[in-house]
């Protein structure tokens, strides 16, 4: 018995559905099935970000990271645009508050240009409070492209895409086991349905490296969940920030500290922080499937992550515990900032890779195994870059099934 479908993708967040999106125009008459363990679209890092459409600063030169960036970004603002769906572009200051910062500040600034990100102005700390007043910094970066959006609704647009060029989009379909045979993929779903396919493409973001792995890939990346807790903004005091509002990242993290970012429908998110969740859908202290912890805290990689980054993760960990702590290092950048403007908000988990030597992974990772493509790594800018990553995944598949 043949194949069911020719592509089948797992996952049905962001990469997912611009990746099936993908496939379909180029190749309109492929039979196209996304599997979502979810009952909705976008339930977990799609759906759970600030909404940041990034411009490309941060990302080493000629990175994938820093070339889908810079392209998805164009692509994105374009399609928004097209269908319609709420955006804007209110800018970014990312800001040193300390002079031991400006180091990397003027390194951020090298990146970016190389990566050609357009409109960049290098601030003092009287241009800072130019753009936005209640600031303050020493030196800080404007980057006026910046914006934000609803990136649940670009999924739904992306699935009802999938839909009117004749793919399926199917939720509440969890996959329990994939296995390569000789001519096709087969797919085990939870319940306990089989599907074979000629060509897989794995988008399973937090399962991301288990699906690999069982499918045959050769991956020695593994994924280790980092809870973002967000604060609010009360609506009386929207009014402190302009715009997004970043400091300087820690050079040894791929991910920005707590900022303050508005979004499309007039809320200011407050955070993210990186606490180690003990689930991979770990959104909360209490969540803990000792199942999927005990094996990373036994990995290779993950020990070693610790012996560098230990104080890092015990005041991410202390921050997420004392608000007190939380508004301390918010109000280096914003000192009339007070306790009680601060309103809990949600949480997302972020899928990080870390390599055997204990290297948090700073870029995008794809692999291959028999008959197909894993996206092992896509965390932030991959919702901004969801077009450009798809035409890269695509790109990596055969010209036939």
């Amino acid at each position: 018995m043949g194949p069911d479908i020719d592509v089948l993708v797992i996952g049905g967040g962001i990469v997912g559905l611009a990746t099936a999106r993908e496939i379909l125009a180029g190749r309109p008459s492929t039979h196209l099935l996304v599997l979502e363990k979810e009952a909705g679209l976008a339930r977990h890092q799609s759906g759970r970000n600030s909404g940041v459409i990034h411009s490309g600063v941060y990302y080493r030169p000629g990175s994938l990271k820093a070339r889908l960036c810079v392209r998805g970004r164009e692509q994105l603002l374009r399609y928004l645009g097209d269908r319609g769906i709420p955006h804007s572009l209110p800018g970014k200051v990312i800001v040193a508050t300390r002079s031991s910062q400006i180091e990397q500040l003027e390194e951020l600034l090298r990146r970016a240009r190389l990566n050609g990100v357009p409109g960049l102005e290098w601030l003092d700390a009287r241009g800072i409070r130019a753009i936005e007043p209640e600031v303050r910094g020493l030196h800080g970066i404007h980057v006026p492209g910046t914006g934000v959006v609803d990136y649940a609704a670009v999924c739904r647009a992306y699935a009802a895409d999938i839909e009117l060029a004749g793919g399926t989009v199917r939720t509440a379909a969890p996959v329990m086991a994939v296995r390569a045979t000789g001519g096709s993929i087969e797919v085990r779903l939870g319940s306990g349905e089989s599907i074979l396919a000629r060509y897989l493409v794995n988008c399973a973001g937090l399962y991301a490296d288990l699906i690999a792995r069982a499918a045959g890939a050769s991956v020695e990346e593994q994924i280790v969940p980092f809870r973002g807790e967000y604060y609010l903004l009360k609506r009386e005091r929207r009014g402190l920030v302009r715009g997004l509002v970043y400091p300087v990242p820690d050079p040894r993290l791929p991910f920005a500290d707590v900022h303050f970012t508005p979004t499309v429908n007039g809320e200011v998110l407050v955070g993210p922080n990186a606490v180690l969740a003990f689930a991979r859908e770990g959104y909360r202290w209490g969540a803990i499937r000792p199942g999927e912890f005990a094996p990373t805290l036994v990995s290779r990689g993950f020990l070693r992550l610790t012996r560098q980054l230990w104080p890092v993760g015990v005041r991410e960990a202390y921050r997420s515990l004392d608000g007190n702590a939380f508004l301390r290092d918010l109000q280096r950048m914003l000192p009339a900032l007070k306790r009680d403007d601060l309103l809990r908000g949600g949480a997302g988990v972020r899928a990080q890779a870390v390599g055997v030597d204990g290297r948090l992974c700073e870029d995008f990772v794809v692999a291959r195994s028999h008959r197909a493509l894993h996206v092992v790594s896509a965390p932030s800018p991959a919702a901004t870059s969801s077009l450009a990553i798809a035409e890269e995944v695509v790109s990596r598949m055969p010209a036939t099934f």
